[in-house]
């Protein structure tokens, strides 16, 4: 749903919803389990500019909808929208997404991180650039990115797990893990017990993990 000002109040100025909302509804597959996230404007390879919103929720599809028409509501099918890739995911959406270097990187329900990557005709290839190994159970993961250079980026994500677990990934190829807080000896990362929806935060060269009672706070050894 997109939202305006008019008269000093918020008024719906455009949305988008499946064709199948009712059954989708009906059955607990909802889209409104995932939050949405504005991409950053980029033109194809033709030089066509494309203003993208993305969103993905239970029915494990992802949904690319052009922020100045975002396609409304069609009865019959999903085609008034930018792009649906149906079945990109292995699980339901919990969270929200991350982006950058032109890839869009999910973490669903019981499922590994995925990057899905920007092909030069501006659509969403619907295989996986990269994915990590580690799969994350419920609620899946919400991913956050590091790094100064397109090189150096990391995709940090928590595992609500006993204990917790912090993950860092090469963003360029998920396949590569750089960190996990398991590895160290005699559990000395271990920062708590897990929790649902944590996102972790990255500021002055630590990270900043969420659990049931407090914040695990992590970065390198003096």
């Amino acid at each position: 749903m997109k939202l305006s000002t008019k008269k000093s109040q918020l008024a719906v100025s455009d949305y988008f919803n499946m064709y199948n909302t009712v059954s989708e509804s009906d059955a607990d597959e909802d889209l409104g389990s995932g939050g949405a996230m504005v991409i950053p404007n980029f033109k194809d390879s033709t030089g066509v500019a494309h203003d993208l919103v993305v969103g993905a929720g239970k029915d494990a599809n992802i949904y690319l909808a052009n922020r100045v028409n975002m396609g409304k509501f069609n009865p019959a099918n999903n085609s008034q929208i930018y792009q649906e890739i149906t079945g990109a995911l292995s699980g339901p959406v919990f969270s929200a997404p991350a982006f950058s270097g032109s890839k869009i990187y999910y973490g669903a329900v019981r499922d590994t991180i995925k990057a899905f990557s920007f092909n030069t005709s501006g659509l969403l290839n619907p295989t996986p650039a990269s994915q990590t190994t580690t799969r994350f159970n419920n609620p899946g993961a919400t991913p956050s990115i590091s790094g100064s250079t397109a090189k150096s980026l990391i995709v940090w994500a928590a595992e609500n797990a006993t204990p917790a677990v912090l993950h860092a990934y090469n963003a360029n190829n998920l396949a590569v893990e750089l960190y996990n807080s398991n590895q160290a000896v005699g559990g000395r990362d271990h920062f708590g017990t897990g929790n649902k929806f944590i996102t972790p935060t990255i500021a002055n060269g630590k990270v900043y993990v969420g659990t049931t009672n407090g914040v695990g706070v992590l970065g390198l050894l003096p």
